[in-house]
């Protein structure tokens, strides 16, 4: 589980780079953070629901 959620920050941060380092790719970027938060926030849930079953 922590391998996808590392494998995807990593690619969100790639997508928010890029969309910051080409001019018409603004939207990229806002898509790219939004994902990393995105995930983030599901990794802390998953993890907290985890220890909470156990």
């Amino acid at each position: 589980m922590w391998i996808t959620l590392l494998v995807l920050l990593v690619a969100w941060a790639v997508l928010t780079i890029v969309g910051f380092t080409f001019q018409g790719l603004l939207w990229l970027a806002i898509i790219g953070i939004i994902l990393f938060v995105a995930t983030i926030i599901f990794g802390i849930i998953r993890t907290r629901a985890g220890r909470q079953t156990s």
